[in-house]
């Protein structure tokens, strides 16, 4: 417990005498440092956060929270299972599709797609409200019209506009295994933009029941696809699905489906957590440097304190205190500016660019042109925690130095 006598000493040792200027001044080096550090933590975690949620969004605004399909690929009582998965707690919508892959030509051009064959009634409350559409409507995919609705940048590769035709060349299975290529003829009828290379330059939108015509299997559908009240909670909604429909039933989410990503992401913000650990490290080693300096200034301070009956714990308290002082008034101010900065980063951003005159993310070059945010509470503990355990055991090397003055050889020629 430190007593009031070493909190008076140590918090003394902290305002700076004439002579002592040069270790005041390390010492203020020290404390920006270690804010300046935590800070940069804090807004580069919000950050990578802000692209997290921003991938994912675009990621499941084509695509699904889970999916539960037949064992075989094929699933043959589509609307019973859907009706099911509907009811499964924590889903919010289910839609069946027909997945296909193949080739889409228009003229001479000839691009790889992937088609998902959608019901009008059933994927307006899955993803209605998400999908981006340019032109067109999902009304429009009405069994037997042979539309199609492409991705922004395929249907510009394909250099095709509303009404103009295209031809689907699809592998078909065929009854002894093998595969028969099937050319179909759909109709542009629309446009969406996902806001994502994956999905805008490969993926196609057509009726359900025109895609199971294409490879053949009649009535039946591919999968049935769902959307959870929370997406975080999709891995759980899917293993409650699994063992609840039984061995002829697989099931899928989107953690799984685009793991990739996301493990891409984590390694990305460890990476980054590290290197800008460094900063509050470097500020670390100040604190050790500057208090190393003021025990040697201090030597016959600490000689008459362990003359007038301190001990030797005491003195260590008392470097202790001058250090986390100065360590923890860092830790507090970099949590209030990361704080400020990660909140207003998607703001700051734009006035930046227009007084330097440049843009951080081109449109012309990236999918997501603002800087996107999003502070974790978790993050700024962690962070703040750890910088706290760090410039605390970085007091306590010259603490110790400290409490092994010997009074009698330090005030001999005194």
């Amino acid at each position: 417990m430190i007593s009031p006598v070493e909190l008076f000493v140590g918090l003394r040792y902290l305002r700076a005498k004439r002579r002592t200027r040069f270790v005041s001044f390390i010492t203020l080096i020290s404390l920006l440092g270690i804010a300046l550090g935590v800070a940069a933590l804090i807004v580069i975690l919000s950050v990578m956060n802000g692209f997290e949620g921003e991938l994912r969004n675009r990621l499941l605004s084509m695509s699904t929270h889970g999916y539960a399909a037949g064992a075989g690929g094929v699933t043959d009582d589509w609307r019973t299972l859907q009706e099911t998965v509907a009811a499964e707690p924590g889903v919010a919508a289910a839609a069946p599709f027909v997945q296909m892959e193949g080739m889409i030509q228009s003229g001479r051009d000839l691009e790889p797609v992937m088609v998902h064959g959608v019901v009008p009634e059933f994927e307006t409350a899955m993803s209605g409200d998400v999908i981006n559409l340019l032109e067109g409507s999902l009304d429009s995919l009405q069994p037997g019209s042979r539309n199609i609705i492409l991705g922004r940048l395929l249907a510009y590769d394909l250099g095709v506009r509303l009404g103009d035709g295209v031809v689907l060349l699809i592998p078909r299975p065929t009854g002894d295994g093998s595969l028969e290529p099937r050319l179909e003829r759909f109709v542009l009828s629309g446009v969406f933009e996902a806001g994502l290379q994956e999905h805008d330059s490969v993926l196609a939108l057509t009726s359900a029941r025109d895609a199971a015509d294409v490879l053949g299997i009649g009535d039946r559908m591919t999968a049935i696809r769902f959307r959870s009240d929370d997406v975080m909670a999709a891995p759980a909604v899917s293993a409650s699905l699994l063992s609840s429909l039984g061995d002829d039933i697989v099931t899928s989410d989107w953690t799984v489906e685009n793991a990739s990503y996301f493990r891409a992401i984590r390694l990305e913000k460890m990476m980054m957590s590290l290197i800008l650990s460094l900063i509050i490290g470097v500020a670390a080693f100040n604190i050790v440097a500057s208090l190393v300096m003021v025990v040697t200034d201090k030597t016959n301070d600490i000689a008459v304190l362990r003359t007038l009956g301190m001990k030797a714990g005491g003195v260590v308290r008392v470097f202790f205190v001058q250090g986390a002082v100065i360590g923890w008034a860092g830790v507090i101010l970099g949590v209030l500016l990361g704080v400020v900065l990660a909140i207003y980063a998607p703001d700051i951003a734009p006035v930046l660019e227009r007084w330097f005159g440049f843009q951080i993310m081109p449109g012309d070059v990236y999918y997501v042109t603002r800087i996107p945010s999003e502070l974790e509470t978790a993050d700024v503990v962690t962070i703040a925690v750890a910088a706290f355990l760090l410039t605390s055991l970085a007091t306590l090397y010259p603490a110790r130095r400290a409490a092994l003055v010997n009074p009698a050889a330090a005030l001999r020629y005194e």
